[in-house]
This record gives structure tokens, sequence and C-alpha cells, in this order.
């Protein structure tokens, strides 16, 4: 077991990049990572960071996972969405068995991916059976696994309630070779994720190969990274994951504006104080959002590690800096197009994909303006 959990994620991260950066147009034109990418982040056990140091992960702390993610989203936004997205789904390990887990993480590549939660799943004698499609499988190309969350009924067909009366929703992992995958991600960013959707038909998934995801009472794990959960998680990665793609286009920016003459200017861009003051604006824009990010981050783990506990007032405190961030990144990316001009358009400069990823990021579940809503509202009931 790793005397520190996570050391070295962020410098390995790091290190890839210029392979990855080096990728990105292959990992366009393709809408896949390239087998270079992917064997690199395997071999350096970048898909590991969230696995429970029992099963040789590095159980990273947060912020060493979310840095991880802000360094590989400089190289290529879609590599690092990739990333974010299976090392948090390999945190259904906590959950399950050791065998079972050491099963499905420890046989090469060990990389598990899902979608969203869907359909149900019929109990039967010694576990269950789905027919079933699911879609925004981020991850499922390179994927030996995969999961996904389904609510449970019974052999009679009436839906199984918790204790609260909430549907039962479980986790069910299966290896990739028992679904078809569909190649439907034809998107306007994040090209290479291979966001696909994926099928089974009357699929047999044995009880062990299920999970109560992000239920403290079934945890067989104790590190405080579980107690966060999935969802939470993966808020924070894919936020991590915007400020990296906005830091990479506003340095874009600034090296266009060092060396750019404007047409029919009587200066050089950097020269330009109306540009000057943009950037100096939008750099304080982007450093706020990164320190509102990573003092939530940072308190929330803080007080998990003291108490134990994550409960309501994390959850909010998360999901509001999350999607702020999120929120925040997509106006510096934004700004930094703009400032580019007639530049940005083209593809073979360093603004056009990601203007396009950043606006997929945007679209996606972590920035819901819902999010606001919910975290106003417990604000409110707090009086």
């Amino acid at each position: 077991m790793n005397a520190t959990p996570g050391v070295g994620l962020v410098e390995r991260a790091r290190a890839l990049a210029p392979l990855i950066a080096g990728e990105a147009d292959e990992i366009e034109r393709t809408r896949r990572l390239t087998p270079a990418v992917v064997s690199a982040l395997i071999e350096n056990g970048l898909y590991r960071a969230l696995l429970p140091q029992s099963l040789g992960g590095s159980e990273a702390p947060i912020d060493s996972f979310m840095q991880m993610l802000e360094e590989i989203a400089k190289a290529d936004a879609s590599a690092a969405w990739c990333l974010g997205q299976c090392s948090v789904c390999a945190m259904i390990a906590a959950w399950l068995d050791h065998d079972t887990a050491q099963e499905i993480f420890n046989a090469a590549p060990g990389v598990l991916a899902w979608g969203a939660i869907a359909h149900e799943a019929r109990a039967v004698e010694g576990g269950y059976r789905v027919t079933a499609r699911w879609d925004f499988a981020s991850g499922s190309r390179q994927a030996s696994w995969l999961g996904a969350h389904v609510r449970i009924v019974a052999a009679d067909g009436v839906p199984r309630k918790n204790a609260d009366g909430s549907p039962e929703v479980r986790t069910i992992l299966f290896p990739v070779a028992h679904a078809t995958l569909h190649d439907v991600w034809q998107a306007i960013g994040l090209a290479g994720t291979g966001t696909d959707s994926y099928e089974v038909a009357d699929l047999f998934i044995p009880e062990r190969f299920t999970a109560f995801r992000d239920v403290s009472s079934a945890l067989r794990e104790t590190g405080p990274l579980y107690r966060i959960g999935t969802g939470s998680t993966f808020s924070l990665g894919f936020a991590a994951v915007s400020l990296g793609l906005a830091r990479a286009t506003l340095n874009a920016a600034i090296a266009l504006a060092r060396a750019k003459h404007q047409s029919l200017a009587a200066s050089a861009m950097r020269d330009n104080g109306a540009v000057q003051g943009l950037i100096g604006r939008t750099e304080g824009d982007l450093r706020a959002a990164r320190a509102y990010l990573y003092a939530t981050a940072n308190a929330m783990w803080r007080d998990l590690g003291a108490t134990g506990e994550f409960g309501a007032a994390h959850r909010n405190a998360v999901r509001l800096a999350a999607t702020w961030t999120i929120h925040q990144s997509a106006k510096v990316v934004d700004t930094a197009y703009h400032m580019a001009g007639a530049t940005a358009v083209f593809r073979s400069q360093p603004f056009e994909r990601r203007f396009r990823d950043m606006h997929a990021i945007a679209q996606q579940i972590q920035a819901r303006d819902t999010h606001y809503e919910d975290v106003g509202k417990a604000i409110l009931a707090e009086g």
C-alpha cells in the first residue's frame, strides 16, 4: 500500500501532455482516443487514480485527481473527459467484494465505463436479467467492462423499493464483449470521447456483479474518497477539465496577442489597451474560478477527514462550485475565441476545437442551471 495516496499522478499527467497534444488531431478525426494515448494512460496508472489502494489503485485525494485532469485537459479535452469518466467509474470497486473487484480492475486493461440511469433489471435466481439500451457511455471504446444503473423489479414484475419508499437502483457490471456498442456520437464537441450507446439482450448478471452505488451503508472501503461518492466526484472532476481547457485556450490567445499584428491596426495586439485590459480581466476570472473550486474541494476534504461525514451541505457546496466553474470557464473560452478574431475559425489554430469542446461540456448534466435552483432552495430552507 502506498504511504502517500495519489503521489506522482499530476506529474505523470503533465509528462504525458505533449504526447496527448500530438495525438489530438487524430483523436478528433477518428472520434476515439488513439491507441498510443490509451496505452500511455493505462501504463502510467492514471485510470486507477480513484481505485482503492487495496486493489493496487492510487485512491488519490480529491485535489490530486482534479489537478491530474486539468493537466490532461490542457492537451486534449476528450482525453481528459474519458479519463475523468472512467476514473470515477472505478470507484464502484469500493462497493464490490474484493474478488469481484479484482476480476474487473486487475485484468488488463481494467477500465470500466457506463452511461445514464435507465431501464429495469428483473430479479432471478442468483442475480438479474436485463434487456436494455443505454446512452452517453464516455470512454466505452477503451473499456473492458461496462456498467449500467437500473431499477430493480422482482420476479413477479413488481418494482422493488428501498426502506424509504424510493425505487431500488443497482449498478450492474458486465464485460464489454457481452454488449453491442452503437456508434452514435456525432457531436459538436468532445468528439474523441466516443460517448456511444450500448445494449444487451436477455443478459444474466450474477448478484456479485451488482452494487448499491453511493450508498454509504453498502461501502466495503473505509477511505474518505468513497464517502464523497461518484456523483460529487464527477462534478469536481469535470469542472477541473473545464478549467484546464479554459487555461489552454486563454494561453493560446495570450500567445497570439504577443505575436499578431491585426489588419489595418496601427500597432500590434500586445500594445492595444483594450486587448491588455481584456486579458487582465479574463485572467482574473479564471484564477478566481479555480481558487473557488479548489477551496471548496479542500474544505470539504478537510471536514471529511475530521468527521468522516459527507452531508447535504458539502454536496450543495460542491455542486454550486462545480457548476459555476464550468460556466465561468465557458466565458473565458468565449472571450479568448473572440479575442483571436478570424484566426480562431481555422481548424489549424488552437481555438476552434477547444471552443466546441467547451460548449459540449457546458451542455452536460454537471452544468445544468437547475443546480443553482437546488442550492438556492437549500439556502432558503436554512432560515
